[in-house]
């Protein structure tokens, strides 16, 4: 982010369904139009099969206070998936120098949002680092811990559409 600027002056590539780059808008236009950018999201993996779930803050301008299965966010304009997923990792829980592993990826519309992701797995055991305020809160689920939280709480849906079934 430039200095002097809020998240919603981050420049972001809007593309088109083939992942074609179409043209560059402040995140604040992709979000207010519903335009289709490219996101990254990150499963954090306990080296003892349990996945890493955080609660969003308040302050996020999608989904604020939901609960998310992926670090990640949004690719900046001129950002590869790769590059964005690493950044992702060390801004939103303090990992660096680990290689994310592709899992795949795909296309998420619904009426909040428009994007083609890409989704990574890290095995980590922490610990982690929360300082850009993204995540207020984190915990470790077991699958079965998942699926019981899963049916109670509210997650993120690009992330259980998307990264869920790559799990």
């Amino acid at each position: 982010m430039i200095a002097g600027t809020g998240p919603g002056d981050e420049l972001v590539d809007i593309v088109d369904d083939d992942d074609r780059v179409l043209r560059t808008v402040p995140r604040r236009v992709m979000r207010a139009e519903r335009l289709m950018h490219r996101a990254v999201f990150v499963a954090v993996e306990h080296p003892d099969g349990r996945l890493l779930v955080h609660r969003r803050s308040e302050a996020k301008d999608l989904w604020p206070g939901w609960w998310d299965l992926a670090v990640g966010g949004v690719v900046g304009a001129g950002e590869t998936y790769d590059d964005a997923a690493c950044r992702e990792l060390a801004e939103e829980v303090g990992i660096a120098g680990i290689e994310p592993q592709p899992l795949g990826g795909g296309r998420y519309v619904d009426d909040t949002v428009a994007l083609i992701g890409r989704c990574y797995r890290v095995v980590h055991a922490g610990p982690f680092a929360f300082a850009d305020g993204e995540v207020v809160e984190a915990r470790w689920l077991s699958r079965p811990e998942l699926g019981a939280a899963l049916a109670t709480t509210r997650f993120l849906p690009d992330s259980l559409a998307l990264l869920l079934p790559l799990l």
